[in-house]
């Protein structure tokens, strides 16, 4: 399957979850992270303000509040990161940070990333606008992907400019794909 077959499959079985399941996938993915070494050792966050269709993080942004937690702005073609003091409607209908204290990602300790689909070898994709990519290229931050099971698969297709996750977590996978960070 292509890029754009996999995006049209996993909308299809977005569809088909109500909201209890909806709820569990969102608590057991988030205690998953919470467990980790990388979020025990983070301050600085990086989430998103997830969409209908995602893996719900609205309430991570409360249950985190001990950590220092930053989301992305589209401005143009690129995400601006900033705190999260106050939040509106933005680009692609999206909730994005207001103001204009924006942060280099060099702050950012743990980056939290959606996507359609992921892999075992740490490939995502995306929505096809390619922002995360151009966002997470270059740096040494610890990209954990999030969804759904349904979103895992054996292999996707990526291209080089793909940027791979280092850990992909759903509710029954945890899987760490960069070893160069230790888990635990």
């Amino acid at each position: 399957m292509n890029k754009n077959e996999i995006r049209q499959l996993i909308k299809e079985f977005k569809k088909c979850l109500n909201n209890l399941e909806k709820v569990e996938a969102a608590s057991t993915v988030a205690k998953t992270i919470e467990d980790s070494i990388w979020f025990k050792r983070a301050t600085h966050i990086l989430i998103y303000h997830s969409l209908p269709d995602e893996l719900h993080t609205h309430n991570l942004l409360n249950r985190w509040a001990d950590k220092k937690l930053y989301l992305p702005r589209v401005n143009g073609h690129t995400l601006d990161i900033l705190p999260i003091d106050k939040i509106r409607l933005g680009a692609f209908n999206i909730y994005e940070p207001i103001g204009n204290k924006t942060v280099s990602l060099s702050t950012i300790d743990l980056a939290i990333i959606p996507g359609v689909a992921f892999d075992k070898c740490g490939s995502r994709i995306g929505r096809g606008k390619g922002f995360y990519d151009r966002l997470l290229q270059d740096n040494n931050i610890f990209k954990i992907g999030i969804g759904y099971d349904f979103q895992l698969f054996d292999n996707i297709p990526s291209a080089p400019h793909d940027i791979k996750m280092d850990a992909i977590i759903t509710p029954h996978n945890k899987i760490v794909i960069n070893d160069k960070f230790s888990w635990q």
